[in-house]
């Protein structure tokens, strides 16, 4: 799973970002305030990013520029009836800070304001969230630190090269076939973007 994607800002359009990895284009899904907020065409970015997989559409990268927007788009996600597109249209209209704070005075109407979240669905959101900590500052639940550390980077290398092949439209068995040969070839120490275009390079023989 790709967490987190450093690398050259290629386009920007009304819904998604292009980043540049080492030759491998990202196709990353944000909303409008992160598209807003992203470096020039060309400039470096660090995004935040969640990734989801589903049978209709494949691998979708879920873009942020932060911990917290990605911990409270997560939060928002966990809610029934808010899909992606309403989760980042909340964040669009409330950062983490200020949604946690209308989530704690139960402001439903602030949270109404994002396109697609009616009266009803922004009362569940506010019930839902109030009193969760939505960034790091109010997470004395959450340590970030060891989650990220609880997993060894070498163990996810193949599994993130895998997903940004099938990101890229190929086929899941062929996908991890290539990624096992760039892995044996380059050896265990290698990292993501270097596994993903010797893997390329596999698929091109």
């Amino acid at each position: 799973m790709i967490g987190r994607l450093r690398g050259l800002v290629a386009e920007v359009g009304e819904e998604d970002a292009l980043i540049d990895v080492v030759g491998v284009g990202y196709v990353v899904r944000c909303g409008a305030r992160t598209l807003s907020r992203l470096p020039a065409i060309g400039d470096e970015a660090l995004l935040h990013v969640e990734t989801q997989w589903s049978e209709q559409t494949g691998v979708t990268l879920y873009g942020f520029l932060s911990r917290d927007e990605r911990r409270a788009y997560l939060a928002l996600r966990a809610i029934q009836g808010v899909g992606p597109k309403a989760a980042l249209s909340v964040l669009d209209v409330l950062p983490p800070g200020e949604l946690a704070a209308a989530a704690a005075r139960e402001d439903k109407a602030a949270v109404a304001r994002a396109q697609g979240v009616g009266p009803k669905l922004a009362q569940r959101i506010v019930t839902e969230l109030k009193g969760k900590p939505l960034s790091e500052l109010s997470a004395s639940g959450f340590h970030p630190t060891p989650l990220a550390a609880a997993e060894p980077a070498k163990a996810s290398v193949a599994g993130e090269a895998v997903a940004a092949l099938m990101g890229l439209g190929v086929a899941e068995p062929a996908a991890r076939r290539v990624v096992e040969q760039a892995v044996v070839r380059l050896g265990e120490d290698a990292e993501p973007p270097a596994v993903i275009k010797a893997a390329l390079q596999e698929l091109g023989r």
